[in-house]
């Protein structure tokens, strides 16, 4: 990998002192009953996810995310990470002489954060990886690595979802995917058979459809040359648009096709590519979203005319995971945030990770979290599975994934605020870190399919495949007899399938995740984990916010696995 210490400098920012970060005394008063920082820490210290690793055929890597554990929970990876988001993108759209260069400036700290997760594999290196649980730790890594920030994240896991759509046209493939695998991140525009590493993003969305994308308007001419096209119209929503090519939808004679979109030409011309202006988003702030502009844009046909959609079906099964491993690293991140503070800082007398109702919203976070991780993992498993050619796993993954999106993105917000007001008035202030997580837990909810899509996609394939029925409830059988409220819960998910309605997808979803979460934790976790899960996402004994698990849930339990000890 290559050396950071190559890049630019860039100040440092690193809090001094060991009370607080500031001097320890002033005239009127010394500083008391703060936290210490939490960096540096080991972001892969969580038993969940190494133990998912080792049950879903990745423990090979394991010493690898012990590694990118400590790096990613270091001062410097989370200065990297506070950096890249107070120093937002900046759109260049001509250079100092008029030219038109349609380019973003990031950030030195960008480039350091997008150096490492390349470099460890969180791109699309697992599709040149022949071993299994290759997929599962890329998945891992993210989930681990991910403690740093979330932007960069996004032109990582669109380069990983790009490979096998790209596969659907063997010629474009032979040339892109060795450099779309590779380890090496190499930012700049250049030719990109001249580069060592190229990064992939996508261009799907459209003012007038959104996730609608038949509805497309951006047209698609083909050229006297096979294959190639030209494309005219304009792009909503195109995150990463310093990506070196982009799998684009639009519409061909044959009807909506998939098309590959190079910045630089295979001659060393810029394609156009005219980036009208940058998102003012409400989280996700280091990574650039843009609507570029299409006007005679060169473009290869990807798959058969007409069959965009089916094209990048594959692209989707991937981003969707990667929104449910994004959500559940959140959901991770601000719990280790929570219980440090809570450790340190005492009120009324005490530590408040002593006082008990503290405790119970600790231990109800700690299964939300524990249960995102152990689905998260066991849909990566499945990926890799799927990728070895195990028909049931495939079909397992098609409607498992679309349910733990659904699911586990909608958990976020309202777990990230729960976190966040465990530590109090600190949390709301922006040295804290808590409020970036906070912004970015909404999105990955809206991302590759709203919380709507995703709920109507699986009673589709519910409905068109029986296949994909018959595997999720082959999943749950794996626990039938092992707690009687998770097998109350599946009789009722399989009475409630018979009269499923469009109007009652989302409750239908929902119980679908539960009680897949539910045979997981119960197959695989503690019995404090798996007894409380079950008593009260199944079992109703439970309350309509975090922390009001019941008197008998083993707190104790479940907070000794999900807190790290500290040194």
């Amino acid at each position: 990998m290559t050396t950071l210490a190559q890049e630019p400098p860039y100040e440092s920012h690193e809090p001094s002192g060991e009370s607080g970060g500031g001097p320890e005394g002033y005239a009127t008063h010394d500083v008391t009953n703060q936290p210490p920082p939490l960096p540096p820490y080991d972001a892969s210290d969580d038993a969940a996810l190494l133990e998912g690793v080792r049950r879903e055929g990745a423990g090979w890597a394991e010493d690898g995310l012990r590694r990118l554990g400590r790096r990613a929970g270091s001062a410097e990876a989370q200065e990297w990470g506070d950096l890249a988001n107070r120093h937002e993108p900046v759109l260049r759209t001509h250079d100092r002489y008029g030219n038109r260069v349609d380019e973003v400036e990031y950030h030195p700290s960008w480039h350091h954060l997008m150096r490492v997760a390349v470099g460890e594999g969180m791109a699309g290196a697992a599709w040149a990886d022949d071993r299994p649980g290759a997929h599962v730790a890329r998945t891992a890594g993210g989930l681990v690595w991910g403690h740093t920030e979330a932007g960069h994240g996004c032109p990582t896991s669109m380069t990983y979802a790009a490979v096998p759509a790209l596969r659907a046209q063997p010629e474009l493939a032979k040339v892109y995917e060795p450099l779309l695998t590779s380890r090496e991140y190499e930012p700049g525009l250049r030719r990109p058979t001249e580069k060592r590493g190229l990064l992939a993003g996508m261009g799907m969305t459209e003012k007038q459809g959104g996730s609608d994308v038949r509805t497309n308007a951006t047209t698609a001419t083909a050229t006297t040359e096979p294959g190639v096209y030209t494309l005219r119209g304009h792009k909503w929503f195109t995150s990463a648009p310093m990506c070196d090519v982009f799998l684009v939808l639009a519409q061909a004679a044959g009807g909506l096709s998939c098309f590959l979109v190079p910045r630089v030409l295979p001659d060393g011309t810029r394609n156009t590519f005219r980036i009208q202006r940058l998102k003012d988003k409400l989280g996700n702030r280091s990574n650039a979203s843009s609507e570029p502009e299409f006007d005679g844009t060169v473009a290869w046909l990807v798959g058969p005319e007409g069959q965009g959609v089916k094209t990048i079906i594959e692209m989707v099964n991937c981003t969707r995971l990667d929104c449910v491993m994004s959500s559940a690293t959140l959901m991770r991140k601000t719990l280790v945030e929570a219980g440090h503070h809570v450790r340190h800082r005492s009120a009324f007398g005490a530590r408040l990770v002593d006082q008990p109702l503290m405790r119970n919203v600790l231990a109800d976070l700690a299964l939300e979290s524990e249960a995102a991780t152990t689905l998260t993992l066991r849909l990566a498993g499945a990926a890799d599975r799927a990728v070895r050619g195990d028909e049931g796993e495939a079909a397992f993954r098609r409607i498992a994934t679309a349910v733990g999106k659904y699911w586990v993105t909608k958990r976020g917000p309202a777990f990230t605020a729960e976190a966040l007001e465990c530590l109090g008035g600190n949390g709301y202030v922006e040295e804290s870190g808590m409020p970036r997580h906070y912004r970015e837990a909404p999105l990955l909810s809206i991302w590759e399919g709203s919380g709507n899509v995703n709920a109507l996609d699986v009673l589709r394939a519910l409905r068109r495949s029986p296949a994909t029925a018959h595997a999720f409830f082959g999943e749950l059988a794996l626990a039938r007899g092992a707690d009687a409220r998770l097998d109350a819960a599946v009789a009722r998910l399989e009475t409630g399938l018979g009269a499923a309605s469009e109007t009652g997808a989302r409750r239908l979803v929902e119980l679908m995740a539960l009680t897949l979460q539910g045979s997981l934790l119960v197959r695989h976790a503690p019995p404090a984990v798996a007894d409380a899960f079950c008593a009260t996402r199944l079992g109703g004994d439970w309350g309509h916010a975090f922390g009001t698990l019941p008197d008998s849930a083993d707190l104790d339990g479940v907070l000794a696995r999900a807190l790290p000890q500290e040194g």
